[in-house]
């Protein structure tokens, strides 16, 4: 291969560097790859002010799209993206926006391999970013938790989510953690699988997603490194700015080894340098796989340093995975938000469900409804200048099946019978409204903190089965009261006949959600 003066030459990671060696300080230039080759090219210019990490500063690029920043021997440098371009893309449309420099390679003795010997700082990393357009209303694809144990498994999620997205016209997608459940020589089998849906796609690291043969937390992260690159980064698009979180701690006891929710200072710091460089104006989503409501008390003083961060923000949102159901949770004071308006965090379903367990259906996956009795899939979240709303998919269902009501095929006239409503993407402050038949009065349902019902039915049968020893996939988690579950009584007075139950919901946002259930009272 020739070289054209200091030409750098391409990398699997998407970032371009020279055979010439260099100190600790690394230097480079982020320029627009005119030709699409991935090479710093006679006549291609550098791009200004262009935020470059190495974990904990940001620098931006000068008038000719050069920066410097210092490394260490265990660092990952990444090219922050800007409105109107895109990061390099592998085939499977992985973003590769950043360059890893580890010498010697990850420590041994890991169970899943980390990164290879760099060898010694090239003497430039250089990004190459393309423009694109960007308009400032999009959409993104969120998934929680895919967590496939297997390749039957993976094979799960490619039929029942990932053929129903594929061709997507959405911006990019992002998976919030547990990308897979502890075996990460699948890690390429799943990125080719999720790759089909056709768009760039950014991943966040999850408790399932480290390697447990780590003997510390700077450890346990190498494999995703090596597949993926920073734990923790942010880019830019359409106007917003989007953050990827680092939650997971892998500690000890000094008797065995486990995970908390956790944020390093490395980490905190490069969120506040980071945010710095971005207008107040701006709508910054953070991203990551722990709720923030379901820390620890060990994490409170690093989750109260994000808060403080955070707080500084006119206009924030964030969404997690983890916990395998769906809610919209406003942080307020009692947890320790001290801005007068709440912060929204959405806790997103999760593509697996309940961990693919279930009876099977027609086509062998398991039905893996998520433990608040929402089906498994996955969200889509409509940015407008700066606005956003997030829209709940069930897996193989039409986009509008946002409601299940619940009651008995038969009732009794007068009996009072129970009618339930699960409304998947209920907000706090949602209303709830159920009639019968087209040309009754709309009456209020009540709020109830309880399981729903058909998740509850479904798992006690198969704790029966279990009991008997004839289940035969895997069981159901144990149910947890739903977050967002309605209940009402039907009238005493509603006549023998066939009726239409219709439910309606409201968010405060203006969202509204529809359903309708047939049932027979004699």
């Amino acid at each position: 291969m020739k070289l054209l003066n200091r030409v750098c030459l391409c990398v699997a990671l998407g970032a371009m560097v020279s055979i010439v060696s260099a100190d600790e300080t690394a230097t480079g230039t982020v320029f627009n790859d005119a030709n699409g080759n991935g090479r710093l090219d006679q006549g291609e210019s550098g791009i200004p002010d262009v935020g470059v990490s190495n974990g904990r500063a940001v620098v931006k690029t000068d008038a000719d799209g050069r920066y410097s920043i210092a490394v260490t021997d265990d660092t990952i440098l990444f090219v922050i993206k800007p409105d109107g371009y895109r990061t390099r893309l592998d085939e499977n449309h992985v973003s590769r926006f950043y360059y890893i420099h580890k010498p010697n390679g990850s420590p041994k003795g890991l169970k899943f391999p980390g990164v290879a010997p760099t060898g010694p700082l090239p003497g430039q990393v250089n990004f190459a970013l393309s423009r694109q357009k960007e308009s400032e209303e999009f959409d993104v694809l969120f998934f929680g938790d895919p967590q496939p144990r297997t390749q039957q498994e993976i094979d799960f999620m490619a039929h029942d989510v990932i053929e129903g997205l594929a061709g997507s016209d959405a911006a990019f997608g992002v998976t919030l953690g547990d990308i897979l459940f502890d075996d990460l020589s699948l890690f390429d089998s799943f990125n080719r699988t999720v790759g089909k849906i056709g768009i760039p796609w950014y991943n966040v690291i999850g408790n399932h997603d480290i390697n447990y043969k780590a003997a510390r937390d700077e450890d346990s992260d190498e494999t995703f490194e090596r597949v993926y690159g920073p734990a923790y980064y942010s880019f830019n698009y359409g106007g917003v700015h989007f953050i990827v979180v680092d939650d997971v701690h892998w500690m000890t006891d000094g008797k065995k080894m486990f995970y908390r929710s956790g944020l390093s200072d490395s980490q905190l710091e490069f969120i506040e340098n980071d945010l710095e460089q971005v207008p107040q104006e701006t709508l910054v989503v953070a991203m990551m796989h722990i709720p923030l409501v379901k820390s620890t008390a060990w994490l409170k003083p690093k989750r109260e340093r994000l808060f403080r961060i955070l707080e500084s923000r006119d206009h924030c949102v964030s969404l997690a995975g983890h916990t395998h159901h769906h809610e919209h949770v406003m942080i307020g004071g009692e947890s320790g938000w001290k801005r007068p308006q709440p912060h929204h965090h959405i806790i997103n379903v999760t593509v697996s469900g309940s961990w693919w367990s279930g009876s099977p259906d027609e086509s062998g996956i398991p039905h893996t409804m998520c433990k608040d009795g929402t089906p498994n899939g996955h969200t889509v979240m409509h940015f407008d200048a700066g606005k956003y709303e997030l829209e709940y998919r069930a897996a193989r269902k039409p986009a509008d099946y946002q409601i299940r009501v619940m009651a008995a095929d038969e009732v009794e006239s007068g009996s009072g019978a129970v009618v339930y409503a699960n409304v998947f993407n209920a907000m706090p402050g949602a209303v709830v409204e159920w009639r019968a038949g087209s040309s009754g009065k709309w009456q209020t349902m009540k709020k109830s903190t309880e399981p729903d019902p058909q998740f509850a039915r479904l798992y006690a049968e198969e704790q029966s089965l279990k009991s008997a020893g004839s289940l035969k996939w895997k069981a159901l988690t144990a149910p947890m009261a739903s977050p967002h579950l309605w209940k009402t009584a039907l009238p005493k007075d509603l006549g023998p006949g066939t009726w239409d139950l219709q439910v309606r919901c409201e968010n405060p946002n203006g969202q509204k959600f529809f359903a309708t259930r047939i049932i027979r009272v004699k």
